[in-house]
């Protein structure tokens, strides 16, 4: 019986071990592919802070938390509670995002921030562009987004979407790129300028094939659970 119940204990640590290393794992697996982008959903602090139901003005020179405003006018950070008109802008991720028109700036004024890439990696770049549906309004009926990396056009995205409903209505697109440098400068340009509004969040830069930030990898779940499995097998033989 001694020896059995020594063998139990022995078994016990082992399976205890198990679980931590694999705890450690999956710690480690959604930090090791974590956004490349600062700030890709505008959630930090700006100076001054954004009022809740409110916007400020940030203007081409200047800069908030990771961004700089490139163009010839200025963009909002805004509140998701924003509302005007009867009309209401939800964030596509936390509470805040960028209005790329800025306070009736209506030009080709954007943000701009550099990233450390590897040469010769592919990347993929998502974003959401939001867009609210006002014919005849100040926000008129889509809205589009210019993106430039290192200094090369990869393309405006369009989102015409939200007809029939009064909420801000968000797509996301996404968009590849091999890395020619060590730093590699990502601009996102508005090119809606006809209107009052022009949604943008939830930047998001990982090298290609990475699961979303912080998202273990299915094997290392599958891993973690056979450890919780063995730690269980233990338990029920000690109770015996």
């Amino acid at each position: 019986m001694k020896k059995e119940l020594l063998h139990l204990r022995s078994w016990l640590c082992r399976s205890t071990a198990l679980v931590a290393i694999l705890s450690c794992s999956v710690g480690m697996s959604g930090s090791a592919f974590a956004n490349l982008i600062t700030n890709g959903s505008f959630e930090e602090p700006t100076i001054p802070p954004v009022p809740p139901g409110g916007f400020i003005s940030v203007c081409s020179g200047s800069s908030f938390d990771g961004w700089d405003v490139v163009g010839a006018g200025c963009v909002s950070p805004i509140s998701g509670l924003f509302t005007s008109g009867g009309l209401t802008f939800p964030a596509q991720d936390g509470d805040f995002w960028v209005d790329m028109t800025g306070n009736v700036s209506n030009s080709a004024t954007g943000i701009e921030q550099t990233v450390t890439t590897s040469i010769g990696t592919l990347y993929d770049l998502s974003f959401w562009v939001g867009n609210q549906v006002n014919p005849g309004g100040p926000y008129g009926t889509t809205s589009t987004i210019e993106v430039f990396v290192g200094g090369v056009s990869q393309g405006t995205f369009t989102n015409s979407g939200g007809a029939g409903t009064f909420t801000q209505n968000w797509q996301q697109f996404t968009l590849g790129f091999t890395a020619l440098n060590t730093s590699t400068p990502i601009e996102l340009l508005n090119k809606d300028f006809f209107d009052n509004s022009n949604g943008l969040d939830n930047i998001v830069l990982l090298p290609h094939g990475s699961p979303p930030p912080s998202v273990p990898e299915p094997g290392t779940l599958s891993l973690f659970g056979l450890g919780l499995g063995a730690l269980g097998v233990a338990r029920r033989r000690k109770a015996d």
